[in-house]
């Protein structure tokens, strides 16, 4: 990634207002369109969102985009929109007990929703408060109930795959467990036993710290100093004795290569957990280890993945979807030039990009590093852009060039074209809206938005040591 010719915050904010702009028309388009027989909107074809039955894990996007655009914007009727399809919608996804995406889901509509109103956004009204909170603490258990444990102590949620499977992916979600522990919540167990939900987000991050990613230290022969940072979207565990066993994947190219939004969940979930623990300073002395080496492994998950893709990224911050993925010329050199959506060799994932922004600007905001702020500005200047903007009102997708499934073929690829291009799905828009709203405030200068209850003064929060 070339991060000399960074953009300043003021000179992004045209291509943030107009991110918003097409924004509203999007989002009031799908909603007026969308036939919820259909189920959830997913990723579009030909321009217009579609469904895939797997899990209903973009709901959360679909109206917690309405929500940030109203942030935003302060467009009353977005407010509007969000807020009574996520009263009307949402509460299957409270209770649902079968995913892994109780943050992707409840977090984007509910917590957003409770975040505006602590942020005196919207009117304080207590009820509403409270139903939102209740739908978050309700969330935070359901979630963390899905639990495996592992091998001499530790263990993780559990992904949709059963409970054998530790996906990159999840550690998004741990926002639910956190922040239902910050409302005073438990999850009660048999016999009555509370559960700590904070600490069990804890065991999760740091068995995905642990297993999800590797440092080049020679885990396998693929783990060399060279790919440090690279993260499998998959671990597998013997669910007999907690063991772990393997490396696999769902949707990357294989076991052995990175699928590059798998590790944009992890630079983004982990920067947002050492958020936390930076301005909250909880106390996690009952579980044998100290909130510093928490902090410090987090740290270190967070850098070696945000440095894979600082080496793994075109000029412009754009990435292929799986580092390893067969079309890939073996020859390419990152640093050569911006990316091409329009290739013949393997697909450009957009989406992934957008939530690395994310990670790179909370990453670089928190540990006050230059390199990490400069990242998020050029990914954002691009996905800002065409030709990865959707500037076509009559094109659903707000952000171009996005990736699904890759191996499964559910992408659509254009005629004349061998490699999927030019679509959307409700996780990049999604994330593209979330770090163009962070950076609007920055610029802005108003405060930083952040999942949990903050100090009153973020700004002044204690670094990460």
């Amino acid at each position: 990634m070339d991060l000399h010719n960074a953009p300043t915050l003021d000179a992004l904010s045209p291509k943030i207002d107009r991110l918003f702009d097409l924004a509203g028309w999007k989002i009031a388009d799908i909603d007026r369109s969308w036939n919820r027989a259909d189920g959830t909107p997913v990723f579009t074809i030909k321009g217009r969102y579609t469904s895939r039955g797997w899990t209903e894990w973009t709901q959360g996007f679909q109206y917690g985009c309405a929500i940030l655009l109203f942030d935003a914007t302060g467009e009353k009727s977005m407010l509007e929109l969000g807020r009574s399809r996520t009263v009307e919608r949402m509460a299957p996804h409270v209770s649902h007990i079968g995913v892994h995406d109780h943050g992707f889901n409840n977090v984007s509509t509910y917590g957003n929703l409770r975040r505006l109103m602590r942020e005196g956004r919207i009117a304080g009204d207590e009820w509403q408060r409270r139903f939102y909170e209740m739908a978050l603490k309700a969330s935070g258990a359901v979630q963390a109930a899905r639990w495996t444990p592992t091998h001499g102590g530790g263990g993780f949620v559990h992904s949709f795959n059963g409970p054998h499977s530790l996906f990159s992916d999840t550690i998004r979600s741990m926002r639910s467990l956190v922040l239902a522990w910050q409302l005073g919540h438990v999850l009660m167990g048999e016999n009555d036993e509370p559960i700590n939900l904070l600490h069990r987000s804890i065991a999760h991050g740091l068995s995905t710290a642990k297993y999800n990613i590797y440092y080049g230290e020679g885990r396998d022969i693929y783990d060399t100093p060279a790919e440090a940072g690279r993260v499998v979207h998959e671990s597998i565990f013997n669910t007999t004795d907690g063991r772990y066993r393997c490396p696999s994947t769902q949707q990357g190219y294989s076991p052995f290569s990175t699928w590059t939004r798998g590790l944009a969940w992890i630079l983004c979930g982990f920067a947002e957990q050492l958020e936390f623990l930076a301005a909250m300073r909880p106390d996690v002395s009952d579980m044998g280890i100290t909130l510093d080496e928490v902090i410090g492994v987090y740290r270190r998950a967070a850098e070696a993945t945000a440095q894979w893709y600082l080496r793994h990224s075109f000029t412009d911050g754009m990435v292929y979807w799986d580092a390893g993925a067969p079309g890939i010329p073996r020859d390419i050199v990152y640093e050569a030039g911006p990316s091409n959506p329009y290739n013949d060799h393997e697909p450009i994932d957009a989406s992934a990009a957008a939530i690395a922004a994310q990670g790179f600007w909370r990453l670089g905001r928190l540990l006050d590093d230059e390199t990490y702020d400069q990242a998020a500005r050029v990914i954002a200047s691009t996905l800002f852009s065409e030709p990865y903007l959707s500037t076509d009102r009559e094109h659903q997708g707000l952000i171009l060039h996005a990736n699904y499934h890759c191996p499964r073929g559910w992408d659509y690829v254009p005629k004349g074209r061998r490699v999927p291009c030019g679509e959307s799905c409700l996780w990049g828009d999604y994330h593209a809206m979330e770090i163009a709203l962070l950076l609007k405030r920055a610029a802005g200068g108003g405060p930083h938005a952040t999942f949990f209850d903050p100090p009153a003064d973020l700004n002044s929060l204690q670094k990460t040591p």
